[in-house]
């Protein structure tokens, strides 16, 4: 993931094994009353009740509400990279597979938490956007880094430009999957809708530009 050395962090960050466990399970037990109940009704003395700590313990990490959702929303998002990378890094060799393995993990990631990754993106300000901008282009440079050895295969006059498309066009379709009111549900429905979108974005890219030709006569002009 990309290096952000300078960015504060969210919380007081734990320095022993205990209190990291202690603060894992803080952020579950806030991720599971969130995702359940949505942000307004999450509490602090609910959150320590389900997390088995008392309301001090958790008022000795975060300072109030805000940052505990602040570090709610950056679990979430660090764990939507990490997640990314990993399907990429194991995808086949070649352009096909690397967009497949691409569409199914971003729809797959988006379905984790699904109905309060939108609303921590909306509710929480121009923080929230923000990181969540610098996951989208970390998410990015993932993917072209993982097609980077098949540009190739690209048949557009222009591949890098081309590629960028295909990458925003399935991400802004699985984070619109994301916040629908008839997404698709369940493992097979998602399956298949990843599937769809993989084979589109795939089908763009290894079919020449119908106006290429015309795009460069202009240019050259």
């Amino acid at each position: 993931m990309t290096e952000e050395p300078d960015r504060p962090l969210p919380y007081r960050e734990p320095r022993q094994a205990r209190s990291a466990a202690t603060l894992a399970r803080v952020l579950q037990a806030a991720e599971e009353i969130a995702s359940t109940s949505g942000l307004d009704e999450m509490t602090m003395a609910g959150v320590a009740e389900r997390a088995g700590v008392s309301v001090g313990t958790i008022y000795r990490r975060f300072e109030d509400k805000e940052q505990l959702i602040a570090a709610l929303t950056e679990r979430m998002l660090e764990r939507r990279e990490r997640y990314v990378a990993e399907q990429l890094s194991a995808a086949g060799p070649s352009l096909s597979h690397v967009m497949d393995a691409y569409a199914h993990a971003l729809l797959q990631s988006f379905a984790d938490s699904s109905n309060l990754f939108p609303e921590l993106l909306r509710a929480r300000g121009a923080g929230s956007l923000d990181r969540g901008a610098r996951t989208i282009t970390e998410i990015h440079r993932l993917l072209l880094e993982a097609a980077a050895p098949h540009v190739g295969e690209i048949r557009r006059s222009d591949p890098q430009a081309a590629l960028d498309t295909a990458a925003r066009a399935v991400l802004g379709a699985c984070f619109h999957n994301s916040v629908r009111p008839d997404p698709a549900a369940g493992e097979a429905a998602r399956y298949r809708y990843a599937d769809d979108l993989g084979e589109m974005a795939i089908a763009y890219l290894l079919t020449p530009d119908r106006h290429g030709t015309a795009r460069a006569a202009r240019a050259a002009g």
